[in-house]
């Protein structure tokens, strides 16, 4: 049995708190070829997770919060806004599932937010995203500002 318990999520807190990508994850899974990828994944506020989809090969990918508060937004394939849901630990909204070729992304609004994600195997790196062309990447100008847009055009701030 792997247990999920605070001290787990007290470590990879301190990981995040660490990073300098602000977020860090615990993974469940044994390897990337795994056909089921489990893990932790905890973000603080002011990390970028760039909007992507997973297509070819098509994978879904679900959200379950078990601490803080993360908005999850999908997108259109030109890049406007389709839906939204801010996932918080112990409110009715708590979980997502991201369907296949849906461009989407996660923006922590609270310190020490931590999801547990189940997403298909396996992992490869050349294939596991497709980033948005209209979008910054990773490590970009313009990341937070992007983010921040994305805020204000749904009319929510980070704690």
């Amino acid at each position: 049995m792997i247990k999920i318990d605070q001290p787990l999520l007290e470590r990879l807190l301190q990981k995040a708190d660490n990073s300098e990508r602000k977020r860090a994850n615990h993974n469940f899974h044994q390897s990337a070829e795994d056909t089921m990828h489990r893990m932790l994944n905890c973000m603080n506020p002011g990390t970028y997770v760039a909007p992507h989809k997973h297509q070819n090969p098509d994978k879904n990918e679900a959200f379950i919060i078990l601490r803080g508060k993360i908005l999850i937004v999908t997108f259109t394939e030109e890049g406007k806004i389709t839906k939204h849901s801010v996932l918080e630990a112990g409110s009715p909204q708590f979980g997502a599932e991201i369907p296949p070729k849906t461009y989407h992304t996660l923006i922590p609004l609270a310190h020490g937010s931590i999801l547990y994600e189940v997403k298909d195997g396996p992992w490869d790196i050349k294939t596991d995203k497709t980033f948005a062309p209209w979008a910054p990447k990773e490590g970009e100008e313009g990341t937070l500002e992007y983010n921040q847009s994305i805020l204000q055009q749904i009319g929510l701030k980070a704690d």
